[in-house]
């Protein structure tokens, strides 16, 4: 299946998703490769769905307290933002050491893994389903993570740059901290699977019996802290692996023209800000769709990527400008104001004037730097024994008490105070 069939690029399939979430079933089969998750990630890192929208749709069909699988599962994407926050580009470099010295892994990530002719079918399979879909099950990331940095010596960095560049809900902080997680550089120690994991949660074709990872964990380790990548023979023809572009593909890149804002209010709509606009802008606000030179000369898109993004920013803004910084301040200089949602990954580069909304939070801030999960956990939730005790969506609830939606639709409204039985 395509990737714009997989992820319609529309407010509407995303709210689909939330509706058919099952969090008992999510809970229950979300580590198989065929098991009830909720593909939402897409969605929610270009904006078109916030956590606490996320989170009201599913607590308004179902029991949850904050303690559910479901929750917890919600807060590590917000963890990842909470140490990006503190950190900034940090979080592009080893937080602390790894098994091995840095020197002692490689900068590129070999070829056969991004043709997937490894022979090692769970790893081939992973990078053939990413290049066809642009979306990797989180377990199936594991693996392919696990596999280059243990076992092949590729450094935590290389691979989470080649990762990000195919996957459609790329996020820095939740991509590259993920990577560091398996890699140990960002955990107590590294995340190592074998063959007999792999046939526990995933499909038949996945099995790797007789592979390299078909061993025990004691011999894993050993390889993992071994200097020695492990011995491979390329297998068949593979895959190719797609291009990717610093502009958008197939589609026309405009450059920013200041009669298109002189005198007028503007709401700039940039790839992590595709929801629905506030409805409290100014009457008139002219919607300027962007994409940030700077950001994607660094992190160049795949095509399916960029058509995702495109599509729902073509729906959204009569125009649409690529842009540097220096000729977005230009073209700017004459709008009466300026707005937009924040997000660490244009933030900096943006104009001064630029007024950053803060985008929605699900869970308490917590002010101090925590360097675990489960410090972070302890902090944001202490207190909260149901929904409504999470601000970011009390906060949600109470903004659509009257049902009206950002896009002019409504939804019907219950408390969201739920707890499971006990």
């Amino acid at each position: 299946m395509k990737t714009l069939d997989l992820f319609p690029p529309t407010r509407a399939a995303a709210l689909a998703r939330i509706a058919a979430v099952r969090p008992s079933d999510y809970a229950r089969s979300r580590n198989a490769i065929d098991g009830a998750v909720t593909q939402l990630s897409p969605y929610i890192t270009h904006g078109l769905v916030s956590l606490p929208e996320v989170l009201a749709g599913v607590g308004t069909r179902h029991r949850l307290d904050v303690q559910h699988k479901f929750v917890f599962e919600l807060g590590w994407r917000e963890y990842f933002r909470h140490v990006w926050h503190h950190l900034g580009p940090d979080i592009l470099d080893s937080l602390h050491h790894g098994l091995l010295p840095e020197h002692g892994y490689a900068t590129e990530v070999p070829a056969d893994i991004r043709q997937a002719r490894t022979g090692v079918p769970v790893i081939d399979m992973a990078v053939r389903t990413l290049y066809a879909t642009g979306y990797l099950h989180n377990h199936a990331r594991m693996w392919l993570a696990s596999y280059a940095v243990h076992l092949r010596k590729v450094h935590w960095r290389a691979g989470a740059d080649w990762l990000v560049s195919h996957l459609l809900d790329g996020d820095l902080a939740s991509n590259h901290l993920s990577w560091q997680w398996v890699a140990g550089t960002g955990s107590s120690k590294p995340y190592l699977f074998n063959a007999d994991n792999v046939a526990r949660y995933a499909p038949q074709a996945w099995h790797s019996a007789g592979s390299v990872i078909d061993c025990s964990y004691e011999a894993l380790d050993a390889m993992a802290r071994s200097g020695r990548p492990v011995k491979t023979t390329p297998h068949g023809d593979g895959v190719e692996e797609p291009a990717v572009w610093s502009v958008p593909q197939g589609v026309a890149s405009a450059a920013p023209l200041a009669a298109d804002v002189a005198g007028r209010d503007v709401w700039l709509v940039h790839p992590w800000a595709l929801g629905e606009p506030p409805a409290d802008l100014p009457a008139g606000c002219v919607r300027v769709g962007l994409r940030l030179a700077e950001h994607h000369h660094t992190w160049p898109w795949s095509a399916a990527r960029w058509a995702f993004v495109s599509a729902r920013m073509a729906e959204l803004t009569p125009v649409r400008w690529h842009a540097d910084r220096q000729s977005l301040t230009q073209a700017l200089a004459g709008a009466r104001s300026v707005q937009t949602l924040a997000d660490p990954h244009v933030s900096a580069l943006l104009p001064s004037r630029v007024v950053q909304r803060q985008a929605p939070q699900l869970f308490s801030e917590v002010r101090v730097h925590c360097t675990s999960f489960s410090a972070w956990w302890n902090r944001t939730t202490r207190g909260a024994s149901t929904l409504n005790d999470l601000p970011g969506l009390a906060a949600w609830t109470a903004r659509h008490a009257l049902g009206q939606e950002g896009d002019g639709t409504t939804r019907s409204t219950r408390p969201l105070g739920l707890s499971v039985s006990r």
